[in-house]
């Protein structure tokens, strides 16, 4: 077997103002704080000799390549994002930013916020809009009831509520 990938799907370019806030604050942090000292000690490294040989010098070339190519996916992301702030006229339907409580078949209730591909966080509840979940929920009304085949088997939810504003 190959290692050959097909191309995946380009990511949804949408994104709450608060995800946009985060990925700015990181280029920033990468761009004028990070890599200054990167390249600092990456320069204290070269001036002690054998570069080939140098643990020190390999790491931080290494490091500084790393946060280059952070910061060209960060401001590639930026350019091309649209920031979605607005709140839909239907309230009663899932779309992009809704918290979303749903109860499992088993009775357990689970909340969610669809977000865009950038801000995803299982800790604190955030799911792509490009999951399956998120694209299982986009749409989707008050009380719908749908299934959807998760890695343990197929299960079946109920949206018991949709809201709009921040937990």
């Amino acid at each position: 077997m190959g290692r050959y990938r097909p191309p995946q799907p380009p990511a949804s370019k949408y994104i709450t103002p608060e995800g946009k806030q985060r990925l700015s604050e990181e280029l920033d942090y990468l761009w004028r704080k990070r890599r200054p000292e990167v390249t600092k000690a990456l320069a204290a490294a070269a001036a002690e000799g054998d570069r080939s040989e140098n643990a020190e010098y390999i790491y931080r070339k290494k490091e500084l390549r790393e946060i280059d190519a952070r910061v060209r996916h960060l401001r590639k992301r930026l350019d091309g994002i649209k920031v979605v702030d607005a709140i839909p006229d239907d309230t009663d339907k899932v779309y992009f930013g809704a918290w979303v409580e749903l109860e499992r078949d088993d009775g357990e209730t689970v909340c969610y916020r669809i977000v865009g591909p950038d801000e995803f966080d299982p800790k604190q509840g955030y799911i792509s809009m490009d999951s399956p979940m998120g694209r299982a929920l986009l749409g989707k009304s008050l009380d719908d009831e749908f299934s959807l085949q998760l890695p343990e088997g197929e299960r079946s939810f109920v949206i018991v509520d949709v809201r709009y504003q921040q937990q």
